[in-house]
């Protein structure tokens, strides 16, 4: 491991160590480009493969054996002679190919022939009363927690929502001793019709045999409450009870911690910033990248791998970036191509990886209640803007979220819109009758993570830097 890049321009930069930028940064320091990954997390794996290196969890059934597959990509990379950089936060790339990346509270610039970006998935908003009271975490971020320390609740705990993590986390936190109180099922009842058309590529794909007995492996140890329509946590100051709807009956129960999740969506901010064309994706109700079939963007360069480029798993993610690596190989050193697979074969790789996605998809679409807030729920936790101040704001001239920023400051705050991008633009779209593709989404700018002034000020200058602002 390395603190600062070794040099200032590189065949390939990858963002992003998760399964995506692992395996694509593998393959192109195989074929003998000049590789840097970048990666803001203390060690290499994203979220799927979280602490693979580190983890206190060495029990290999507890976190079971999908995760483990992460020990051989870390360890192809580095076999291999890339060169990767932990704790490097980039704030900003250009359509020039130029990345800024802040390492140890000093930026770097690097330049790179390629680029390819593999910055993951962020758990869908889940914007409930009560969702901001201490006391109420993501399933992700308890995951975090899980693989990172060893760390699982042993106060009143509740899972509400749906989607494979959520059946994953609470196997993963049963094994480990974790107390589990209930488990609240927010899939909606239409889906499992809407999904049957796409049953028998699921019930052949390996998620079926996996996902069938990690639910067996929860529901005989937890009580499960399927078709529940309403969600709140209640609490002052701290999460104490969380209320449900399910078959039309009302009932509260006592809470220490509630873990929400509803499913993932691509991480976009990086790509966004950079100008790359995104469209509404109308079964992921989240924005997806406009990707070739080699994961290239709308910007020359630039490629797109893993759960960024629309949610595929990490099987399917470490397929996707070996195939934008390939064709990053195949741009830059044509003869290298023949050291790695053909891309008809990881074409082929890609689809069985895919293989029951779309029954996944359709099953999990996330109800528009869990979506699409109202009243005093607060949409904004940075600027703690509520439904009711968006849909006011809306009602004076505020057209879509750029203009809602004027209004009140939504997506302006430390997580710069990653919480509450996708209830804004639905919600506003939802109000002024349009598709979320009419509304759009946050005009993102570097520096698209948090930077000091300091950070900035110390950045390194040229002479016509300087002579901009000096008075003659």
């Amino acid at each position: 491991m390395t603190m600062a890049p070794k040099r200032e321009a590189y065949d390939v930069v990858m963002i992003g160590a998760g399964p995506a930028g692992l395996a694509a940064a593998a393959t192109s320091a195989e074929a003998g480009l000049s590789t840097l990954l970048l990666d803001e997390n203390i060690g290499p794996g994203g979220q799927v493969y979280r602490a693979i290196a580190s983890t206190p969890v060495t029990e290999r059934n507890q976190l079971g054996a999908d995760y483990w597959l992460g020990a051989d990509l870390v360890q192809s990379l580095r076999a291999s002679k890339a060169e990767i950089i932990q704790r490097a936060t980039v704030w900003s790339l250009d359509r020039n190919l130029d990345i800024a990346v802040s390492i140890g509270g000093a930026s770097a610039f690097v330049k790179a022939r390629r680029v390819i970006l593999a910055t993951g998935a962020l758990e869908r908003p889940f914007p409930i009363p009560g969702w901001t009271l201490p006391g109420v975490m993501t399933a992700g971020a308890a995951q975090t927690m899980l693989k990172s320390s060893a760390l699982v609740p042993d106060g009143r705990t509740v899972i509400a929502g749906q989607g494979p993590l959520l059946w994953l986390l609470a196997a993963q936190l049963l094994r480990l001793g974790g107390r589990i109180d209930r488990i609240l099922d927010t899939t909606e009842r239409g889906n499992y019709f809407a999904a049957l058309p796409h049953a028998f590529a699921f019930l052949t794909s390996p998620y079926f045999a996996k996902g069938l007995s990690m639910m067996r492996e929860v529901k005989a140890k937890v009580q499960v409450v399927s078709g529940v329509t309403e969600l709140a946590a209640s609490g002052d100051g701290q999460l104490a009870s969380v209320s449900y709807v399910a078959g039309g009956k009302r009932e509260t129960i006592p809470a220490d911690l509630l873990l929400l999740h509803q499913g993932v969506v691509p991480n976009v901010n990086l790509a966004m910033a950079a100008g790359i064309e995104h469209r509404w994706d109308e079964l992921q109700l989240c924005w997806s990248p406009v990707l070739d079939a080699s994961g290239n963007s709308s910007i020359a360069g630039i490629a797109i791998a893993g759960d960024g480029a629309g949610i595929g798993g990490a099987n399917a993610a470490v397929v996707r970036g070996r195939i934008a690596a390939r064709a990053a190989v195949d741009a830059l050193a044509p003869a290298a191509v023949a050291k790695l697979p053909s891309m008809a074969t990881l074409r082929a790789d890609l689809a069985k990886a895919e293989r029951g996605r779309i029954f996944l998809d359709t099953l999990f679409r996330p109800a528009q209640q869990f979506r699409i807030p109202s009243g005093d729920t607060i949409v904004c936790r940075c600027e703690e803007v509520t439904a009711k101040d968006v849909l006011d704001s809306v009602a004076i001239g505020a057209t879509g979220p750029n203009q809602l920023k004027a209004y009140r400051r939504t997506g302006m705050g430390p997580c710069q819109g990653r919480l509450c991008g996708l209830t804004v633009t639905e919600l506003m779209a939802q109000a002024r009758s349009k598709t979320p593709q009419e509304i759009g989404y946050y005009r993102l700018r570097a520096p698209v993570k948090p930077i000091t002034l300091a950070e900035l000020a110390a950045v390194p200058k040229s002479e016509d830097d300087v002579n901009a602002v000096v008075r003659g």
